[in-house]
């Protein structure tokens, strides 16, 4: 089984190069898409052994629009990997093996998506992050989409997924794509296509309310959406789908 990390990063120089050297302990192919980081991002990365590439590298003649979801789906773009494995740029906690941990239950044939399980810190404190999360995804999920009330971090930016998977999901954008992806790979194949694996605590950047508010907002559209709540989502079509048309 081949693994394409994919890691989406803006402005995380201070934290890349380490979760680069982590994943690289476990995965020949490291890339990070790196949305027009105005500080040393791309080098820091470069330096400890990434594959770079600045997200309008990847689908020339499609512009880039603002957010997470966008660095993603032109992540599954660029893998060449049977897996892409998707971490976050801004954790203080990544560590050689939580790649191959992720990897390992896709093994089963049966399993499409894996996602991490574990304690959010905040403000030192060994739990109580994930805020957004607690208030708004899990009770939206429990209300909407029972079956995967046992997701323990439905929001997490680290999990895999087979790339033939990845490539036929639509990826919503900024802050939506983890609930999005969630959801959509339970309505297509299952709730028990979803595995989950533990790994240690996440540590990393905690945002101020005001900045959570409008993440919380994004990820309860997608989720209400998804449950036919809401009409309109904005998102990009599965990358089959456009590398079909491009192609042509």
């Amino acid at each position: 089984m081949q693994v394409s990390v994919i890691i989406p990063a803006l402005n995380e120089e201070a934290t890349v190069a380490a979760v680069v050297r982590a994943c690289l302990a476990d995965a020949a192919d490291v890339v990070v898409i790196d949305a027009d980081s105005t500080d040393s991002t791309a080098q820091q990365a470069r330096s400890a052994g990434a594959r770079v590439l600045n997200w309008r590298e990847v689908l020339p003649d499609i512009a880039p629009r603002p957010g997470k979801g966008e660095s993603l789906w032109r992540g599954v773009a660029a893998a060449t990997g049977d897996v892409v494995c998707f971490i976050d740029a801004d954790i203080e906690s990544a560590e050689p093996g939580m790649v191959r941990a992720l990897c390992a239950p896709l093994e089963d044939p049966t399993v499409h998506l894996v996602k991490a399980r574990y304690e959010r810190t905040l403000d030192g404190a060994a739990s109580g992050g994930g805020r957004v999360t607690e208030l708004t995804a899990k009770p939206l999920l429990r209300e909407f989409f029972p079956d995967l009330r046992g997701v323990a971090q439905p929001l997490g930016g680290e999990y895999a997924l087979r790339t033939s998977v990845a490539r036929q999901l639509p990826f919503v954008e900024g802050y939506g794509v983890e609930a999005g992806l969630l959801i959509d790979v339970a309505q297509r194949w299952g709730s028990g296509a979803i595995a989950q694996v533990d790994l240690p605590p996440r540590r990393h950047r905690n945002r101020p309310l005001e900045q959570l508010a409008p993440m919380a907002q994004v990820v309860a559209h997608t989720i209400l959406h998804r449950a036919g709540v809401v009409q309109g989502c904005a998102q990009r079509p599965p990358v089959d789908d456009v590398m079909g048309k491009t192609s042509r």
